[in-house]
């Protein structure tokens, strides 16, 4: 099993084992939230259907306003609090991700890459000041935003 350690600490590669993966979850119940929006409605799923049927800008709003709700809870360290205000940022991210036509594999596909290029999927170093090029060029990724 992994443990868990502060920045700094910790090891250049990790090993995951199964009790790991259960410990942590997964993709799967993401992957599944995905699939499940082709099939909300409003009968079964009033409140999704709504939010898909209210568009982008509504969908982009929710998912700031639920991601502001989980730091005060972390500061707090209320931990229970912490996961119970996580699981709504992530919810509004897969309607998103759907809605942009954003498949979950796309994403876990970009982490991969960070955490090859930079030895973890973290946040993508800011471009040096005047530069044309972003850090998403760097993959061949330039205009693509146009292309959804």
């Amino acid at each position: 099993m992994v443990a868990l350690v502060r920045h700094g600490d910790a090891p250049a590669a990790p090993h995951f084992t199964v009790s790991d993966t259960e410990r942590f979850g997964d993709a799967n119940e993401i992957a599944r939230l995905y699939r499940s929006l082709d099939h909300a409605n409003e009968q079964a799923h009033p409140r999704t259907a709504r939010l898909l049927a209210a568009g982008r800008r509504k969908m982009a709003r929710k998912l700031i306003e639920e991601a502001s709700e989980v730091a005060p809870e972390a500061a707090r360290y209320r931990p229970r609090a912490v996961i119970r205000e996580s699981a709504d940022p992530i919810y509004n991210l897969v309607v998103v991700w759907f809605e942009c036509g954003i498949a979950p594999e796309e994403v876990w596909s970009e982490m991969r890459r960070r955490a090859e290029c930079y030895g973890i999927a973290e946040k993508l170093p800011k471009p040096a000041a005047g530069s044309v090029l972003s850090a998403a060029s760097d993959a061949g990724r330039v205009g693509d935003d146009h292309n959804r």
